[in-house]
Protein backbone atom coordinates (compact mmCIF):
# COMPACT_ATOMS: atom_id res chain seq x y z
CA UNK A 1 0.00 0.00 0.00
CA UNK A 2 2.85 2.34 0.88
CA UNK A 3 4.50 1.71 -2.48
CA UNK A 4 1.25 2.46 -4.32
CA UNK A 5 0.83 5.80 -2.53
CA UNK A 6 4.50 6.65 -3.05
CA UNK A 7 4.35 5.85 -6.76
CA UNK A 8 1.18 7.89 -7.13
CA UNK A 9 2.80 10.85 -5.34
CA UNK A 10 5.96 10.75 -7.45
CA UNK A 11 3.93 10.39 -10.64
CA UNK A 12 1.74 13.42 -9.95
CA UNK A 13 3.55 15.82 -7.62
CA UNK A 14 7.27 15.68 -8.35
CA UNK A 15 7.09 18.06 -11.30
CA UNK A 16 7.94 21.56 -9.91
CA UNK A 17 5.57 23.28 -12.34
CA UNK A 18 2.70 21.04 -11.25
CA UNK A 19 3.41 21.92 -7.62
CA UNK A 20 3.47 25.64 -8.49
CA UNK A 21 0.13 25.32 -10.30
CA UNK A 22 -1.50 23.45 -7.41
CA UNK A 23 -0.13 25.92 -4.86
CA UNK A 24 -1.41 28.89 -6.85
CA UNK A 25 -4.89 27.37 -7.21
CA UNK A 26 -4.99 26.55 -3.49
CA UNK A 27 -4.08 30.13 -2.54
CA UNK A 28 -6.63 31.56 -4.99
CA UNK A 29 -9.49 29.37 -3.77
CA UNK A 30 -8.50 29.99 -0.16
CA UNK A 31 -8.69 33.77 -0.65
CA UNK A 32 -12.11 33.50 -2.30
CA UNK A 33 -13.50 31.18 0.40
CA UNK A 34 -12.15 33.15 3.37
CA UNK A 35 -12.52 36.69 2.02
CA UNK A 36 -15.36 36.28 -0.49
CA UNK A 37 -17.78 38.54 1.38
CA UNK A 38 -15.20 41.28 1.85
CA UNK A 39 -14.05 41.10 -1.77
CA UNK A 40 -17.59 40.98 -3.21
CA UNK A 41 -17.25 44.40 -4.95
CA UNK A 42 -13.99 43.24 -6.49
CA UNK A 43 -15.60 40.01 -7.74
CA UNK A 44 -18.48 41.98 -9.29
CA UNK A 45 -15.99 44.35 -10.89
CA UNK A 46 -13.95 41.44 -12.30
CA UNK A 47 -17.07 39.96 -13.91
CA UNK A 48 -17.97 43.34 -15.47
CA UNK A 49 -14.37 43.87 -16.59
CA UNK A 50 -14.41 40.51 -18.37
CA UNK A 51 -17.73 41.49 -19.93
CA UNK A 52 -16.48 44.82 -21.27
CA UNK A 53 -12.84 44.02 -22.03
CA UNK A 54 -13.60 42.67 -25.51
CA UNK A 55 -15.01 46.03 -26.63
CA UNK A 56 -12.12 47.96 -25.07
CA UNK A 57 -9.55 45.71 -26.74
CA UNK A 58 -11.27 46.02 -30.11
CA UNK A 59 -11.37 49.83 -29.85
CA UNK A 60 -7.72 49.81 -28.82
CA UNK A 61 -6.86 47.84 -31.97
CA UNK A 62 -8.69 50.46 -34.02
CA UNK A 63 -6.25 53.08 -32.74
CA UNK A 64 -8.26 54.47 -29.84
CA UNK A 65 -6.15 54.86 -26.67
CA UNK A 66 -7.05 52.32 -24.02
CA UNK A 67 -7.93 54.99 -21.45
CA UNK A 68 -10.42 56.67 -23.79
CA UNK A 69 -11.83 53.30 -24.90
CA UNK A 70 -12.31 52.18 -21.28
CA UNK A 71 -14.03 55.46 -20.43
CA UNK A 72 -16.43 55.31 -23.38
CA UNK A 73 -17.32 51.64 -22.89
CA UNK A 74 -17.89 52.11 -19.17
CA UNK A 75 -20.08 55.18 -19.74
CA UNK A 76 -22.24 53.30 -22.26
CA UNK A 77 -22.58 50.38 -19.86
CA UNK A 78 -23.50 52.68 -16.94
CA UNK A 79 -26.19 54.35 -19.07
CA UNK A 80 -27.50 50.91 -20.06
CA UNK A 81 -27.51 49.77 -16.41
CA UNK A 82 -29.32 52.93 -15.30
CA UNK A 83 -31.90 52.38 -18.05
CA UNK A 84 -32.56 48.88 -16.72
CA UNK A 85 -32.62 50.15 -13.14
CA UNK A 86 -35.14 52.93 -13.69
CA UNK A 87 -37.05 51.38 -16.59
CA UNK A 88 -37.35 47.70 -15.72
CA UNK A 89 -36.89 47.40 -11.95
CA UNK A 90 -40.00 49.51 -11.09
CA UNK A 91 -42.10 47.35 -13.43
CA UNK A 92 -40.69 44.19 -11.88
CA UNK A 93 -41.42 45.51 -8.40
CA UNK A 94 -44.97 46.42 -9.42
CA UNK A 95 -45.64 42.97 -10.87
CA UNK A 96 -44.18 41.25 -7.80
CA UNK A 97 -46.57 43.28 -5.63
CA UNK A 98 -49.49 42.38 -7.88
CA UNK A 99 -48.54 38.71 -7.79
CA UNK A 100 -48.40 38.72 -3.98
CA UNK A 101 -51.88 40.26 -3.91
CA UNK A 102 -53.16 37.63 -6.34
CA UNK A 103 -51.72 34.67 -4.44
CA UNK A 104 -54.67 34.34 -1.99
CA UNK A 105 -57.12 34.29 -4.92
CA UNK A 106 -55.02 31.67 -6.68
CA UNK A 107 -54.87 29.57 -3.52
CA UNK A 108 -58.65 29.84 -3.10
CA UNK A 109 -59.21 28.77 -6.71
CA UNK A 110 -56.77 25.91 -6.23
CA UNK A 111 -58.58 24.79 -3.09
CA UNK A 112 -61.91 24.74 -4.91
CA UNK A 113 -60.39 22.59 -7.65
CA UNK A 114 -58.80 20.22 -5.12
CA UNK A 115 -62.06 19.80 -3.22
CA UNK A 116 -63.69 18.40 -6.36
CA UNK A 117 -61.09 15.64 -6.71
CA UNK A 118 -62.64 13.23 -4.12
CA UNK A 119 -65.97 13.52 -5.93
CA UNK A 120 -64.49 12.92 -9.37
CA UNK A 121 -61.93 10.28 -8.41
CA UNK A 122 -63.06 8.73 -5.08
CA UNK A 123 -60.73 5.75 -5.51
CA UNK A 124 -57.64 7.92 -5.89
CA UNK A 125 -58.24 10.87 -3.53
CA UNK A 126 -59.85 11.21 -0.11
CA UNK A 127 -61.08 14.30 1.70
CA UNK A 128 -58.34 13.90 4.34
CA UNK A 129 -55.61 13.87 1.67
CA UNK A 130 -57.03 16.99 0.04
CA UNK A 131 -57.22 18.76 3.42
CA UNK A 132 -53.55 17.95 4.06
CA UNK A 133 -52.54 19.33 0.66
CA UNK A 134 -54.56 22.52 1.25
CA UNK A 135 -52.97 23.00 4.68
CA UNK A 136 -49.48 22.60 3.22
CA UNK A 137 -50.35 25.05 0.43
CA UNK A 138 -51.45 27.65 2.96
CA UNK A 139 -48.22 27.16 4.89
CA UNK A 140 -46.11 27.52 1.75
CA UNK A 141 -47.95 30.66 0.63
CA UNK A 142 -47.46 32.19 4.08
CA UNK A 143 -43.74 31.41 4.03
CA UNK A 144 -43.42 32.90 0.54
CA UNK A 145 -45.11 36.10 1.69
CA UNK A 146 -42.85 36.32 4.73
CA UNK A 147 -39.79 35.71 2.56
CA UNK A 148 -40.80 38.53 0.21
CA UNK A 149 -41.38 40.92 3.11
CA UNK A 150 -38.09 40.02 4.79
CA UNK A 151 -36.28 40.33 1.47
CA UNK A 152 -37.73 43.82 1.00
CA UNK A 153 -36.75 44.84 4.54
CA UNK A 154 -33.23 43.51 4.06
CA UNK A 155 -32.96 45.49 0.84
CA UNK A 156 -33.95 48.65 2.70
CA UNK A 157 -31.29 47.91 5.31
CA UNK A 158 -28.67 47.37 2.59
CA UNK A 159 -29.28 50.60 0.67
CA UNK A 160 -26.05 52.02 2.11
CA UNK A 161 -24.12 48.95 0.97
CA UNK A 162 -25.63 49.21 -2.51
CA UNK A 163 -24.64 52.88 -2.60
CA UNK A 164 -21.05 51.98 -1.78
CA UNK A 165 -21.11 49.29 -4.50
CA UNK A 166 -22.47 51.83 -6.99
CA UNK A 167 -19.37 53.98 -6.42
CA UNK A 168 -16.65 51.38 -5.90
CA UNK A 169 -17.54 48.88 -8.63
CA UNK A 170 -17.41 51.33 -11.59
CA UNK A 171 -14.08 52.70 -10.31
CA UNK A 172 -12.59 49.21 -10.02
CA UNK A 173 -13.94 48.28 -13.47
CA UNK A 174 -12.45 51.42 -15.01
CA UNK A 175 -8.97 50.84 -13.62
CA UNK A 176 -9.15 47.12 -14.43
CA UNK A 177 -9.96 47.95 -18.07
CA UNK A 178 -7.54 50.88 -18.33
CA UNK A 179 -4.54 49.24 -16.64
CA UNK A 180 -5.22 45.60 -17.53
CA UNK A 181 -1.72 44.81 -18.79
CA UNK A 182 -0.04 46.77 -15.99
CA UNK A 183 -2.02 44.78 -13.40
CA UNK A 184 -1.22 41.46 -15.10
CA UNK A 185 2.47 42.37 -15.28
CA UNK A 186 2.44 43.26 -11.58
CA UNK A 187 0.76 39.97 -10.68
CA UNK A 188 3.31 38.12 -12.80
CA UNK A 189 6.09 39.29 -10.46
CA UNK A 190 4.72 36.97 -7.78
CA UNK A 191 5.01 33.90 -10.00
CA UNK A 192 8.14 31.74 -9.92
CA UNK A 193 10.38 31.82 -12.96
CA UNK A 194 9.47 28.24 -13.97
CA UNK A 195 5.72 28.63 -14.28
CA UNK A 196 5.05 27.79 -17.93
CA UNK A 197 2.39 25.24 -16.96
CA UNK A 198 0.49 27.79 -14.86
CA UNK A 199 0.69 30.37 -17.64
CA UNK A 200 -0.59 27.85 -20.19
CA UNK A 201 -3.59 27.00 -18.01
CA UNK A 202 -4.23 30.70 -17.35
CA UNK A 203 -4.18 31.65 -21.03
CA UNK A 204 -6.61 28.85 -21.91
CA UNK A 205 -9.03 29.54 -19.07
CA UNK A 206 -8.78 33.36 -19.30
CA UNK A 207 -10.08 33.42 -22.85
CA UNK A 208 -12.83 30.94 -22.12
CA UNK A 209 -14.03 32.80 -19.02
CA UNK A 210 -14.16 36.08 -20.94
CA UNK A 211 -16.13 34.51 -23.79
CA UNK A 212 -18.41 32.71 -21.33
CA UNK A 213 -19.32 35.85 -19.38
CA UNK A 214 -19.97 37.88 -22.54
CA UNK A 215 -21.93 35.04 -24.11
CA UNK A 216 -24.00 34.43 -20.98
CA UNK A 217 -24.86 38.15 -20.73
CA UNK A 218 -25.97 38.20 -24.37
CA UNK A 219 -27.96 34.98 -23.89
CA UNK A 220 -29.80 36.42 -20.87
CA UNK A 221 -30.78 39.57 -22.77
CA UNK A 222 -31.93 37.70 -25.89
CA UNK A 223 -33.93 35.05 -24.02
CA UNK A 224 -35.43 37.70 -21.73
CA UNK A 225 -36.42 39.97 -24.63
CA UNK A 226 -37.85 37.24 -26.85
CA UNK A 227 -39.78 35.69 -23.97
CA UNK A 228 -41.17 39.08 -22.91
CA UNK A 229 -42.41 39.86 -26.43
CA UNK A 230 -43.98 36.40 -26.69
CA UNK A 231 -45.77 36.68 -23.34
CA UNK A 232 -47.00 40.21 -24.10
CA UNK A 233 -48.31 39.24 -27.54
CA UNK A 234 -50.13 36.27 -26.03
CA UNK A 235 -51.58 38.40 -23.22
CA UNK A 236 -50.00 36.56 -20.29
CA UNK A 237 -50.19 38.31 -16.92
CA UNK A 238 -46.93 39.30 -15.19
CA UNK A 239 -45.10 39.11 -18.52
CA UNK A 240 -42.10 41.17 -17.39
CA UNK A 241 -41.62 39.24 -14.16
CA UNK A 242 -41.95 35.81 -15.75
CA UNK A 243 -39.75 36.69 -18.74
CA UNK A 244 -37.11 38.04 -16.34
CA UNK A 245 -37.15 34.73 -14.49
CA UNK A 246 -36.81 32.87 -17.78
CA UNK A 247 -33.84 35.05 -18.78
CA UNK A 248 -32.09 34.59 -15.43
CA UNK A 249 -32.76 30.85 -15.53
CA UNK A 250 -30.20 30.37 -18.31
CA UNK A 251 -27.49 30.90 -15.68
CA UNK A 252 -28.31 27.43 -14.34
CA UNK A 253 -27.92 24.96 -17.23
CA UNK A 254 -30.70 22.40 -17.69
CA UNK A 255 -32.19 22.88 -14.21
CA UNK A 256 -33.09 26.56 -14.60
CA UNK A 257 -35.40 26.07 -17.58
CA UNK A 258 -37.28 23.24 -15.85
CA UNK A 259 -37.66 25.23 -12.61
CA UNK A 260 -39.05 28.35 -14.34
CA UNK A 261 -41.57 26.27 -16.28
CA UNK A 262 -43.52 25.76 -13.03
CA UNK A 263 -44.43 29.44 -12.34
CA UNK A 264 -45.07 30.07 -16.04
CA UNK A 265 -47.44 27.12 -16.20
CA UNK A 266 -49.18 28.05 -12.92
CA UNK A 267 -49.81 31.67 -13.96
CA UNK A 268 -51.07 30.57 -17.38
CA UNK A 269 -53.32 27.92 -15.82
CA UNK A 270 -54.99 30.32 -13.37
CA UNK A 271 -55.40 32.91 -16.10
CA UNK A 272 -56.86 30.71 -18.84
CA UNK A 273 -57.46 27.26 -17.36
CA UNK A 274 -56.99 24.18 -19.55
CA UNK A 275 -57.81 25.96 -22.79
CA UNK A 276 -56.13 26.16 -26.22
CA UNK A 277 -54.54 29.47 -25.14
CA UNK A 278 -52.85 27.66 -22.24
CA UNK A 279 -51.36 25.02 -24.53
CA UNK A 280 -50.31 27.62 -27.13
CA UNK A 281 -48.37 29.48 -24.45
CA UNK A 282 -46.61 26.34 -23.22
CA UNK A 283 -45.79 25.45 -26.83
CA UNK A 284 -44.34 28.90 -27.50
CA UNK A 285 -42.32 28.71 -24.28
CA UNK A 286 -41.01 25.29 -25.26
CA UNK A 287 -40.00 26.57 -28.71
CA UNK A 288 -38.01 29.37 -27.03
CA UNK A 289 -36.22 26.84 -24.83
CA UNK A 290 -35.45 24.59 -27.80
CA UNK A 291 -34.06 27.48 -29.85
CA UNK A 292 -31.99 28.64 -26.89
CA UNK A 293 -30.49 25.21 -26.24
CA UNK A 294 -29.97 24.14 -29.85
CA UNK A 295 -29.23 27.39 -31.69
CA UNK A 296 -28.27 30.22 -29.36
CA UNK A 297 -26.08 28.29 -26.90
CA UNK A 298 -24.00 26.49 -29.58
CA UNK A 299 -23.61 29.81 -31.42
CA UNK A 300 -22.41 31.72 -28.34
CA UNK A 301 -20.46 29.00 -26.52
CA UNK A 302 -19.15 26.72 -29.28
CA UNK A 303 -15.54 27.44 -28.28
CA UNK A 304 -16.15 27.80 -24.55
CA UNK A 305 -18.10 24.85 -23.21
CA UNK A 306 -16.67 21.46 -24.09
CA UNK A 307 -18.00 19.63 -21.07
CA UNK A 308 -20.25 16.64 -20.63
CA UNK A 309 -23.77 17.59 -19.38
CA UNK A 310 -23.23 15.44 -16.27
CA UNK A 311 -20.05 17.36 -15.47
CA UNK A 312 -21.95 20.65 -15.83
CA UNK A 313 -24.73 19.51 -13.48
CA UNK A 314 -22.23 18.28 -10.88
CA UNK A 315 -20.30 21.57 -11.14
CA UNK A 316 -23.49 23.60 -10.64
CA UNK A 317 -24.46 21.56 -7.57
CA UNK A 318 -20.98 21.62 -6.05
CA UNK A 319 -19.97 25.24 -6.63
CA UNK A 320 -23.53 26.47 -6.05
CA UNK A 321 -23.54 24.78 -2.65
CA UNK A 322 -20.09 26.21 -1.93
CA UNK A 323 -20.56 29.84 -3.07
CA UNK A 324 -24.27 30.29 -3.69
CA UNK A 325 -25.23 32.46 -6.65
CA UNK A 326 -21.62 33.19 -7.52
CA UNK A 327 -20.86 29.47 -7.57
CA UNK A 328 -23.79 28.79 -9.90
CA UNK A 329 -22.74 31.58 -12.26
CA UNK A 330 -19.10 30.48 -12.38
CA UNK A 331 -19.81 26.73 -12.29
CA UNK A 332 -19.01 26.19 -15.97
CA UNK A 333 -15.84 28.39 -16.00
CA UNK A 334 -14.62 26.66 -12.84
CA UNK A 335 -15.34 23.25 -14.36
CA UNK A 336 -13.46 24.40 -17.45
CA UNK A 337 -10.55 25.40 -15.21
CA UNK A 338 -10.50 21.95 -13.64
CA UNK A 339 -10.61 20.37 -17.09
CA UNK A 340 -7.72 22.56 -18.27
CA UNK A 341 -5.67 21.63 -15.21
CA UNK A 342 -6.31 17.92 -15.75
CA UNK A 343 -5.38 18.16 -19.43
CA UNK A 344 -2.23 20.14 -18.70
CA UNK A 345 -1.11 18.10 -15.69
CA UNK A 346 2.19 16.33 -16.47
CA UNK A 347 0.91 12.94 -15.31
CA UNK A 348 -1.98 13.17 -17.77
CA UNK A 349 0.48 12.59 -20.58
CA UNK A 350 2.25 9.67 -18.89
CA UNK A 351 -0.09 6.82 -19.96
CA UNK A 352 0.38 7.73 -23.62
CA UNK A 353 4.16 7.79 -23.12
CA UNK A 354 4.15 4.43 -21.38
CA UNK A 355 1.94 2.99 -24.11
CA UNK A 356 4.28 4.14 -26.87
CA UNK A 357 7.32 2.80 -24.98
CA UNK A 358 5.59 -0.55 -24.50
CA UNK A 359 4.83 -0.69 -28.22
CA UNK A 360 8.48 -0.14 -29.03
CA UNK A 361 9.46 -2.97 -26.71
Amino acid sequence: MYNVIRDWYYRHFTDPQAVILMLGLTILFGIVILLGDILAPVLVAVVLAYLLDGLVTSMNRWGIPRTIAATLVLLVFVVFALGLLFGVVPLLSKQVTQLVRELPNMVTAGQDMLMTLPERYPTLFTVEQVDEVIASLRTEVGSIGQAIVSFSLSNVANILVLGIYAVLVPLIVFFALKDKYIILKWLGKFLPKSSELSLAVWLEVDGKIANYIRGKFIEILIVWGVTYLTFVLMGLNFAMLLSFLVGISVIIPFVGAVAVTVPVGIIAFFQWGITPQFWYLLLAYQVIQILDGNVLVPLLFSEVVNLHPLAIIVAVLFFGGLWGVWGVFFAIPLATLIQAVINAWPAAREPKLLHSEAAEL
